[in-house]
Formats: C-alpha cells, sequence, structure tokens
C-alpha cells in the first residue's frame, strides 16, 4: 500500500508553504497541459502531464519539471516560464504531478529510497515517463533534463543520481543535495542543517547510486535564495560541493558573472552553475515580461527577479538547438579568477538582520546562509561576520 498523510512532515515546506491560490490535484489542467493517462509502469503513482509545442519536430530535447509541495502540474505549466521557453526552443515539457494520497502536502518523496533510487517509487514512474515521451515524439534521448522546486528540486537532484544515463543535465531550484536524506525524521535537518560533509562524501552519495558507472554526469544549474528559510542557503553551498565533487572539479569558481534580480551566478569550470539570489524567499524564480531573458509569472511560490528557467535552458544549451555550451545574456560584470575573500563587518545581532546579514527566530540570531548561531537578537550581543561567498555569512570573530 502507498504511504498515506506524513502529519508531522518537517521537510520541504511543511510550516511555510500553503495552499493559497493554488490548483488542487482534482482541478483541471490548465489549457494545453494535457494528461497521458497510460506512459507505461507506475510504482511511484504519479500522474503524467505533458505540453508540446505545436508541430513538434522528432529529435527535440525533452525537460521534466517537478512542482514544489502543495503545487500541482498546472501550477508549474502557468507560472514557470517552460512553456513559453518550449515554444520558442522547440521541445517537450513532462510535468509529473504526486497527489494527497503519496503525501498529505504532495511532496514527492525524496527522502525515501523506495521512491528516489533507480527502479523504485517516484524515480521509476518519472523515468517511464520520459520512455512514454521519447517514444511519442521520437525525443533525442542525449538531450534530456530535469528540474523542480523545493521538494521537486530535491527529486530533481536524486534523479541526477539514480539515472545519470537518462538526464544530460539538472536544474535544482531551493531543493536538497541528492540522497542526504533516507528517512523522513532525516528530511528537516537537511533542510535546515549544514551537513558537515566534505564534497568527496557528497559526491559518494551520487556514485553510490550506480556503483560502476563512469559518466558522463549531468550538468548541473542551482538556483538558491540568500532569504530562503524554508530551505536555508547552505543547501546550495552543499549541492555545489556534492556536484563539482562528481565532476571532479574544484570548488573554486572559475568565473562570477552579476546578473539581474540581484543574481549572482559562479561557475564551476562550465559542469555546475550556482546562481544566488540576495534576498529571495522560497520559490522559483521567474521574470514576467516579453523580454529575450524574461519569463514565467508571478504567483504563489514563484517569486519575481530573474527568469531562472530562461537561465537554465541557456545552460543546457536548449536554445541553440543542441547540446553545446552556450552563453547567456551579457553579465553587468565579470570575473575570470576566484573572486576575492568577501567582506567582514562587525556589529550588533540587531545590525546584521537590518543589513540583510543575519536573519532571526523566536528571539535568537543565525548568521544568513550558514545559519549558524550568534546568540540574543539585540544591539548589546555583537559578532563579526564574513561573507565567504555571495549571501553566505559566517562568524568571524576576531578576524575583521
Amino acid at each position: 500500500m502507498r504511504k498515506l498523510a506524513f502529519a508531522g512532515l518537517a521537510a520541504i515546506a511543511a510550516a511555510a508553504l500553503t495552499t493559497t491560490g493554488l490548483a488542487s490535484a482534482a482541478d483541471p489542467p490548465a489549457a494545453s497541459l494535457v494528461q497521458v493517462s497510460d506512459f507505461g509502469t507506475n510504482p511511484g503513482a504519479l500522474a503524467m502531464y505533458t505540453y508540446t509545442p505545436a508541430g513538434l519536430e522528432t529529435g527535440r530535447p525533452v525537460v521534466v519539471a517537478l512542482h514544489g509541495c502543495t503545487q500541482s502540474a498546472a501550477d508549474y505549466y502557468a507560472h514557470s516560464g517552460w512553456p513559453a521557453l518550449a515554444d520558442r526552443w522547440r521541445f517537450e515539457v513532462v510535468f509529473p504531478q504526486t497527489s494527497t494520497a503519496n503525501n498529505s502536502l504532495k511532496c514527492f518523496t525524496w527522502f525515501d529510497p523506495n521512491d528516489d533510487t533507480r527502479g523504485k517509487g517516484e524515480a521509476a514512474s518519472v523515468k517511464s515517463m520520459v520512455d512514454k515521451a521519447v517514444a511519442d515524439h521520437g525525443s533525442d534521448t542525449s538531450r534530456v533534463f530535469v528540474t523542480g522546486l523545493s521538494a521537486g528540486g530535491a527529486m530533481a537532484a536524486d534523479l541526477l543520481a539514480a539515472y545519470p544515463d537518462v538526464f544530460a543535465g539538472g536544474g535544482i531550484n531551493a531543493g536538497i543535495p541528492a540522497q542526504c536524506a533516507t528517512s523522513i525524521t532525516q528530511a528537516s535537518g537537511c533542510q535546515q542543517n549544514n551537513q558537515n560533509l566534505s564534497p568527496a562524501q557528497w559526491a559518494a552519495k551520487v556514485t553510490a547510486q550506480n556503483p560502476g558507472y563512469g559518466g558522463p554526469w549531468p550538468r548541473v544549474a542551482i538556483w538558491q535564495g540568500t532569504g530562503d528559510y524554508t530551505v536555508y542557503p547552505v543547501n546550495g553551498t552543499e549541492l555545489r560541493d556534492q556536484w563539482t565533487a562528481v565532476h571532479g572539479v574544484s570548488q573554486t569558481p572559475t568565473s562570477t558573472q552579476s546578473l539581474p534580480g540581484g543574481t549572482t551566478l559562479t561557475n564551476y569550470a562550465d559542469k555546475v552553475q550556482l546562481y544566488s539570489i540576495a534576498g529571495m524567499g522560497h520559490g522559483t524564480a521567474v521574470d514576467p515580461g516579453t523580454g529575450t531573458t524574461q519569463c514565467g509569472s508571478t504567483g504563489a511560490y514563484f517569486l519575481a527577479g530573474i527568469c531562472s528557467s530562461y537561465y537554465t535552458g541557456v545552460f543546457w544549451g536548449l536554445d541553440k538547438g543542441s547540446g553545446s555550451t552556450t552563453t547567456a545574456a551579457p553579465p553587468t560584470t565579470t570575473t575570470t579568477s576566484a573572486p576575492p575573500s568577501g567582506t567582514c563587518v562587525s556589529a550588533s545581532n540587531y545590525a546584521h538582520t537590518q543589513a540583510g546579514r543575519a536573519h532571526q527566530s523566536g528571539g535568537q540570531t543565525y548568521a544568513n546562509g550558514s545559519n549558524q548561531a550568534m546568540g540574543l537578537w539585540n544591539t548589546f550581543t555583537t559578532h563579526a561576520l564574513k561573507e565567504t561567498s555571495p549571501g553566505y555569512w559566517v562568524i568571524a570573530d576576531g578576524q575583521c
């Protein structure tokens, strides 16, 4: 029997997400979003929806887009911007959907080995959807990609680890490193805390999913808001550590760029990209408008600033009709080497929170990014904080 509700779920978006303004699984799909009722083996009891541009040619890519907790395929279709990009760049979009029968909050089950590993549960159902899309449209099996938000982003990371021979690239929005949790009790710890693992240890969680697999490994775009305290910013750093180590490249960036919406793009040998969005909370970044780099619409957990789908698609090479590396719209600034050490600031805990270097919860103060405990939230307790990467602050007492 499939798992029923996780009433005590403290993992992705347990308390922070709401159902306001979101379509339920029982609602009819949005226009042009089509349900595929029979797509093969479905051990994860998921629903398959697709968006197919009119007259789609054979040999085109496939993008799998996974919604977040409390959301539906229709929500991700309506707000993420992927359908408009599919029309422009010519590819199929698959929108898997889970339900309250699987999880009380409609979260993909990224923390259960019976659902997030190769050949099992929800992961196997998504693989069946890919196979169905490829068979229906003669898609290019070398250009299949997966992206997702929150629990969907965490499942996307798990799918990249489980099926590196299927997915050429991934886009993880406010997600969790692959195989961080293997039980519901571990999920909230992954969501909120630094796991204190080395890059090699993180990489081992990926390679253990397919012993003997020698590559190629998926290229990964990671999106993280520095003001996200549903999935804490440390997850972006841990994802960076995991996938750079999988690719065998350094955690020292090869370049950085300033992009719209307060976004800093850090590139690692063109295998891994980390997009850090200053001050953004929990959600998928969108940029409504008709400009070349714009897409999507705002809604619950679709936050205005930059079109993450556009930049992820460019990273994957979708805009060029091939899997080759491309360059996004010209950045405001570019550096070709690792950035210098970040700013170091000594101030009261209150001043740090006002300046966006820290946040408070329950009268206690925590450094943004690292989530290190700083003590009482007041004007009397002081600390030095150092920014080691954009939006990632650590306690540096005595170092400023």
